[in-house]
């Protein structure tokens, strides 16, 4: 890799860091002067802060700054964490994330019972889910799907990297179940 300027380094680091939502490589290449290599800049930035107590990932279709993994738990006892989502609500957005785009009928197919307004308002608030469309069928019914600050919120780069059904399971099923 060739010499990064700091002043380059500095600045990537200074717009993530400021930054209330991940940064993507395109925004970083916008702010950088025009012989910057973006992805070097990255580099650079990412092996400054390898070890560190905070450390840079790719996220939510951009860059950011998490609390290193093997802090987060020693920081749990002195940092007031968000308020949780109810498990009906948890339940929802994983239905959401694995089957979207789908409509509120369909939600309460998949969980096989009503969905309440407060549970989709609670999504909507906390920037997890939003509109994607609406259905062609009867009623035109507002289709729902997960936002940028989902994957940003649970350390996704994608959908791609929800782990598969299956390996959420509490328990196996039991022979001849299935």
């Amino acid at each position: 890799m060739t010499d990064i300027p700091d002043d380059w380094v500095r600045l990537a680091e200074a717009m993530i860091f400021a930054a209330a939502s991940p940064v993507s490589r395109r925004a970083l290449s916008q702010l950088l002067p025009d012989e910057a290599d973006t992805d070097a800049v990255v580099a650079a930035l990412q092996a400054r802060y390898d070890g560190r107590g905070v450390e840079l990932i790719e996220a939510g279709g951009g860059l950011q700054f998490r609390t290193a993994p093997d802090l987060a738990p020693k920081l749990r006892r002195v940092v007031q964490l968000a308020r949780r989502l109810p498990r009906v609500a948890m339940e929802t957005l994983a239905i959401v994330a694995y089957h979207q785009p789908l409509s509120r009928a369909e939600i309460e197919h998949i969980r096989g019972t009503a969905l309440s307004q407060q549970t989709l308002e609670a999504l909507l608030e906390a920037e997890l889910i939003e509109p994607k469309g609406r259905r062609e069928t009867p009623g035109r019914p507002t289709t729902w799907g997960t936002t940028a600050r989902f994957l940003s919120q649970f350390g996704l780069k994608d959908l791609k990297e929800l782990p598969p059904p299956e390996d959420l399971l509490l328990e196996p099923p039991k022979s001849g179940e299935g």
